[in-house]
């Protein structure tokens, strides 16, 4: 199921609305999740005048006639599925869904009319208050496309797995789907069919806080050490959405302020420095082409 998320889980908004500083490293769910924030109360409600399309040449193809898709429509909501924005414009009177992925480098920021386009400013969707829902891509990762229907379905959404923040993700479901795993339960976890949204820094700082070590198979983890690891997964995530995300190289939020989650870190980026618990030189590694960070005393 979609994750509308609850409105009072993310840091709030200034009133005004700026362009963002464009990110230099993949968003992760709670960076989606201040942009989706970001976005909803400034473009909610409002009419789809028409769209500018200066590049197709995303991930995969913008549709070419997008602006014939959407123009006229009235947008009800902005909903987040793991590290995917889904722009709802009337689903319910035989409309769709368009949908948004910032790719390594994307962001998308809400401007006038009258504000100059950049290098690399894809795509403008007008609106009919004269303001622009603008996409930014320097490297042309993400993609936007769009889906027909009322229930927003599509390949690239129906392997995702539960949402770190419901119900659904419990220790229980962790434990079951682990069974026979032989990957280490970093990239257990990181896995976007495991669950959603669980990305290479806030891994390092829940397997941290549950205090497993990185490296461990995931079939070998118990349930009660997943019962720890899902606690810490929820709560470090809830925290870094309500920093507004992690800044790490510059990333900001949707309305160009900086999140500050890494400023807290507890092993993420703190190779050789001392353990904030046990004062333990912590350690860095590669997994699967990743940084991981860990402490050897305190994880096991």
């Amino acid at each position: 199921m979609l994750a509308r998320p609850c409105h009072n889980s993310v840091c709030q908004f200034g009133s005004t609305f700026s362009p963002a500083l464009y990110p230099q490293h993949m968003p992760e769910l709670p960076e989606v999740e201040t942009t989706r924030a970001g976005l909803l109360p400034r473009i909610l409600g409002k009419r789809i005048r028409g769209v500018e399309i200066r590049d197709r040449r995303l991930r995969w193809p913008i549709p070419a006639n997008l602006q014939s898709l959407v123009s006229g429509r009235v947008i009800c909501d902005v909903i987040r599925r793991g590290k995917y924005l889904l722009i709802d414009v009337e689903s319910r009177a035989n409309g769709g869904f368009i949908l948004w992925h910032l790719g390594m480098s994307g962001s998308i920021a809400v401007v006038d009319t009258a504000t100059s386009v950049q290098k690399h400013d894809h795509l403008d969707i007008v609106l009919d208050d004269e303001s622009v829902i603008r996409y930014h891509d320097p490297r042309r990762f993400g993609c936007v496309l769009w889906i027909l229907g009322e229930m927003p379905t599509h390949s690239l959404l129906d392997s995702l797995g539960p949402e770190p923040l419901s119900d659904a993700f419990d220790a229980q479901y962790l434990f079951e789907v682990s069974r026979g795993r032989t990957a280490s339960v970093k990239e257990f976890i990181m896995a976007s069919s495991t669950v959603v949204g669980v990305g290479n820094i806030y891994a390092s700082e829940s397997l941290f806080t549950a205090k497993i070590r990185p490296t461990t198979a995931a079939g070998r983890v118990s349930r009660e050490r997943y019962t720890s690891l899902v606690l810490a997964i929820k709560d470090t995530l809830a925290k870094a959405i309500a920093a507004g995300g992690s800044s790490l190289r510059n990333y900001v939020q949707a309305d160009g302020n900086s999140g500050y989650f890494q400023l807290d870190a507890l092993v993420y980026g703190r190779q050789s420095q001392p353990c904030r618990v046990c004062g333990t030189p912590i350690r860095s590694i590669r997994q699967g082409q990743r940084s991981t960070y860990y402490c050897p005393r305190c994880q096991t």
